[in-house]
């Protein structure tokens, strides 16, 4: 009998604790990524520069390169930055627009790219996938997953606070991302990886479950580990399959009928996700899950970000349009506007009860 295995595609090492930025250069020397130190790292012209002043001394051999945005041409200027300079590697050190920036950069070069994350906003910080915004809006592309990932828990509290919450509002929508791929496969027969399922609902189930908040050091952990895994599980599954369904056509919808009026990527989505398990009968998860997101200050109603019921009556009536070929509970539903107004009354009213 053989013995069958397959090859995951992640992360040689994963350093998530505080002080771990400091550590970087051993790190990276003693994991063999670069032992010169000879490194093109990827900044935001913000908070990058005071990050830059901190690791300088312990990386002498690096190149700084500031990143304006979170382009494609910012991408493509910092790939064209650093070829030819034979670097060891890229480092994306910020947010998620830098991270994203590097990632395609270092794919269009053929380095392989460490994440040095700032914040823990969303899930890209692991992924496969690289969201840059282009002449036609936003576009998401393929890219290897980065060879390390670190995540100094320091540095995370120095970030506002909205930003871990937006990272505890895509972690939790997992949930219901997963039961959109489970629905998937039931009634359309479309395959469904089981082992990235299992990654991306139980990073989700941790951060859901887990009784601490944004201020103490294990639930932090606990959220950049489920970010990461919840990257991982996108690898696996070869697209964002695990972590991308009905929620996240909704806040798709809110960026493209609200450009200049949406909230952050986490709100909208753990919203998005409260609906969706409203939406597919799971009515006791739903107002758990909207429980919890409350409790970590995040809003499970439209009001709370700005919006009114008909507005978010607009978005979810729209949100199909904008992954055509992704069927969710939304597709597999096809409410009228009428039949999503009702709806959403029905989610309002548990909500306040």
């Amino acid at each position: 009998m053989p013995v069958l295995t397959r090859l995951i595609p992640s992360p040689v090492v994963v350093d998530i604790r505080r002080g771990a930025m400091d550590d970087l250069a051993g790190l990276l020397a003693d994991q063999r990524i670069s032992a010169s130190g000879k490194l093109a790292i990827a900044i935001s012209g913000g908070s990058g520069r005071a990050l830059r002043e901190r690791l300088a001394p312990v990386l002498p051999g690096a190149d700084w390169y500031p990143v304006a945005d979170g382009t494609i041409d910012s991408a493509v200027r910092l790939a064209d930055g650093i070829k030819g300079n034979r670097y060891d590697a890229v480092v994306g050190l910020g947010g998620g627009k830098i991270i994203d920036v590097a990632k395609y950069a270092a794919a269009r070069v053929g380095m392989p790219m460490v994440a040095v994350a700032t914040n823990l906003s969303h899930d890209g910080l692991c992924s496969p996938v690289a969201t840059l915004d282009n002449d036609n809006g936003r576009g998401s592309y393929g890219v290897p997953t980065p060879i390390a990932v670190v995540i100094d828990l320091d540095v995370i509290r120095e970030a506002p606070a909205r930003y871990v919450r937006s990272g505890i509002g895509d972690a939790v929508s997992n949930i219901s991302c997963v039961a959109d791929w489970e629905l998937a496969h039931e009634v359309q027969g479309e395959d469904i990886d089981g082992l990235a399922a299992a990654m991306a609902r139980q990073a989700g189930e941790a951060v859901l479950r887990h009784p601490g908040g944004i201020g103490g050091d294990a639930f932090l952990k606990v959220l950049a580990e489920g970010l990461v895994l919840t990257g991982i599980s996108m690898s696996i599954a070869g697209d964002s399959r695990p972590a991308s369904g009905a929620c996240h056509e909704i806040n798709h919808a809110f960026d493209l009928l609200y450009p200049k009026r949406a909230a952050s990527h986490g709100e909208q989505v753990g919203l998005g996700a409260c609906f969706a398990m409203h939406l597919r009968g799971a009515h006791e998860d739903a107002l758990h899950m909207a429980s919890v997101l409350r409790r970590h200050g995040l809003p499970v109603l439209p009001d709370e970000i700005g919006f009114t019921a008909e507005e978010f009556v607009r978005a979810v009536d729209y949100a199909p349009q904008t992954r055509p070929g992704r069927f969710t509970i939304l597709e597999h539903l096809n409410l009228s506007t009428d039949q999503i107004r009702d709806a959403y009354a029905d989610y309002a009213k548990a909500i306040h009860s």
